[in-house]
């Protein structure tokens, strides 16, 4: 990948508020609500909070996406902070509905979050017709407040409810799913290719179930923008990082990039370009209950459809001639 280039100031706030958003609403917003609660103007979160009874299963039934969120300026700067762009290589009909495999997982999934949470990389554009969701961890989705920012982005829960309803509620609709899951975070090192994949088949069997058309994709930089400490599996750390994630969802990583002064090391990733390679859509057949013979046949060409991919572009978009990509 192309060095790292010095960040503009304005551009390297906007990235960081990304992460720092969910930091501000949890940590403060949220403590700051239920406070209200004791004051004279407990009216209102008692008001959100039984809306919430009202409201708590939207996230399973298509979500409520907002298009003046997801065209919020502030994404148009942390695009170009990298940059972030999206490669079509076949249209997507909108008379049928999709699974995206979404690889690699990366760190904070700059590429997924930038091209199919918001309009900043012209999504709607670029694929008329689509309606992008991205899954994301369920509870996510049992916070107050930090649910219906998600919502607003087009987020959706990765969970069997929210993707069956979007795949079987009308056409065009895509369904975003990074499938390494959390556990990828750890492969996250830069110059590695490595997908957790070979067992990952449910998302298979989701598709065959509805007759949605598999999605391959590649994002190239995305494990590029930040190095990772890498702990040996027998040492206390690594112990800790899977406690943490058998507690809470995901794994602890330590990991920096640069600052905003040049050559120094701090919480901003490298301004590498991130591409996101969609391909040819795989079309599946409509079977209620597939076996796990026609699962894993499906799944062989999904895998060879992502390792075709990966081997056309790699060169352009940063890798050696020799890079493999590898399934783990």
């Amino acid at each position: 990948m192309p060095c790292s280039k010095q960040p503009n100031y304005f551009q390297s706030m906007m990235v960081l508020q990304w992460p720092l958003s969910y930091l501000t609403i949890f940590f403060i917003l949220q403590p700051l609500f239920f406070c209200l609660l004791f004051t004279f103007l407990w009216p209102l979160p008692a008001l959100y909070l039984a809306w919430l009874f009202l409201d708590w299963k939207t996230p399973e039934q298509g979500g409520r996406r907002s298009a003046w969120v997801r065209n919020w300026c502030v994404w148009t700067h942390i695009k170009n902070y990298f940059p972030i762009t999206i490669l079509k290589t076949k249209d997507l009909s909108p008379e049928h509905n999709y699974v995206m495999g979404v690889h690699p997982h990366g760190l904070l999934t700059f590429g997924a979050f930038c091209n199919f949470c918001t309009e900043a990389t012209d999504f709607s554009k670029i694929f008329p017709g689509i309606t992008p969701h991205l899954a994301t961890l369920s509870w996510f989705f049992k916070i107050p407040l930090i649910r219906d920012y998600l919502m607003a982005k087009g987020v959706c829960a990765v969970s069997q409810p929210a993707i069956d309803y979007l795949l079987s509620h009308g056409h065009g609709n895509l369904v975003g799913i990074v499938v390494g899951g959390v556990g990828e975070a750890l492969q996250s090192v830069p110059n590695t290719t490595n997908l957790i994949l070979q067992n990952r088949k449910g998302f298979v069997r989701t598709a065959l179930q509805h007759g949605a058309h598999l999605v391959p994709t590649f994002t190239f930089g995305e494990t590029e923008v930040y190095d990772q400490v890498l702990f040996p599996k027998d040492s206390m750390m690594y112990k800790f990082q899977s406690l943490f994630r058998r507690t809470v969802g995901f794994y602890f990583c330590i990991f920096y990039g640069q600052s905003f002064r040049q050559g120094t090391i701090g919480l901003l990733p490298y301004s590498r370009p991130i591409i996101t390679v969609v391909g040819e859509p795989l079309p599946l057949p409509k079977i209620e209950k597939p076996s796990h013979e026609i699962v894993d046949k499906y799944h062989t060409l999904y895998m060879d459809a992502v390792h075709k991919l990966f081997d056309k572009h790699k060169v352009q978009y940063g890798c050696s001639e020799t890079q493999e990509l590898v399934f783990l």
